[in-house]
């Protein structure tokens, strides 16, 4: 069933095109990475589903309904994280967690107090004191506690130490072990390769690559590393090769994926004796996205 569907959305601000032809589908019990650079319109395309901001063109949907007309009945099921959280300073983290799962129907006080330990968060003090980490927790429990269909999560770890942000993702693959769905917009590549099924890399408002990951290590290269007991002659000059770096006879190298059965049968005439070979990463597959252009803003 699908959860989130966004076709052919636009979305201008004078003569700005933010959004260009946005096409991506979240299915329930998927959790779905969205990335790329700062200015990519990761965070418009958010606001567009939040009923925030309303779309220039095209159709957007949530469990079937208008983002854009049906905001109220949407927001019944649907959790939200933003980045950069910004709490009432008099209030407790308590007080505030409290209010905010109410206002969504839930009341279920011994999730709260296990998420509270969980992310070792101190409710009794106003928020006004938190850092950002700590404000960030307040969001993420009051997420988590409340029984919510849908989490749209952006850029939610930021502020997170490893500890805490390993919390975090536990709490996301245990709300898709529930068969809830997660739309989660992250810098943090790593994070979404562990927690997302399927992901959607958005440049300059236009979706280039989307697809569950599996399907995309083609785009991609190898990491591969082999010690031979011979000089292996002309390795660099094979088709598909990128980036070789020699030791001696150990060798360093990327391959074009397509290439990699080529590439090892070529290496083993010269006595493998040692080959790591690595898959591709998330990383890599977004670096050759935004390689041409001088790195990532």
């Amino acid at each position: 069933m699908s959860v989130i569907n966004i076709e052919n959305l636009t979305k201008r601000f004078g003569n700005l095109t933010a959004l260009d032809g946005v096409n991506l589908e979240v299915q329930e019990g998927e959790v779905y990475g969205y990335i790329g650079p700062n200015g990519a319109g990761k965070t418009t395309t958010i606001r567009i589903l939040l009923g925030i901001l309303k779309a220039t063109a095209g159709t957007v949907t949530i469990f079937g309904r208008d983002a854009w007309r049906d905001a109220v009945e949407i927001h019944r099921r649907v959790a939200y994280v933003p980045g950069e959280v910004n709490l009432w300073p008099d209030l407790t983290g308590g007080e505030v967690i409290d209010l905010l799962v109410k206002l969504r129907g839930s009341n279920n006080k011994s999730r709260r107090e296990e998420l509270i330990e969980k992310f070792d968060l101190d409710p009794t003090k106003k928020c006004g004191t938190y850092s950002k980490g700590n404000r960030q927790k307040v969001a993420l429990v009051a997420a988590f506690a409340a029984d919510a269909d849908l989490y749209i999560l952006d850029e939610p770890s930021s502020g997170l130490d490893p500890l805490m942000d390993r919390v975090f993702q536990e709490c996301v693959l245990e709300a898709k072990k529930n068969g809830k769905s997660v739309f989660l917009s992250s810098h943090i590549l790593s994070e979404v390769e562990k927690l997302c099924d399927k992901v959607s890399i958005i440049r300059q408002g236009k979706i280039v690559e989307a697809g569950a990951l599996h399907e995309l290590r083609h785009l991609t290269r190898a990491n591969v590393l082999v010690e031979t007991g011979r000089p292996a002659a002309s390795l660099a000059e094979l088709r598909g090769v990128h980036n070789i770096r020699e030791n001696g006879q150990v060798y360093s190298f990327q391959v074009d994926t397509e290439e990699l059965g080529r590439v090892i049968n070529y290496v083993s005439q010269f006595d493998i004796l040692r080959l790591e070979c690595a898959p591709p990463t998330l990383e890599d597959l977004f670096m050759r996205h935004y390689e041409t252009t001088g790195g990532i803003s």
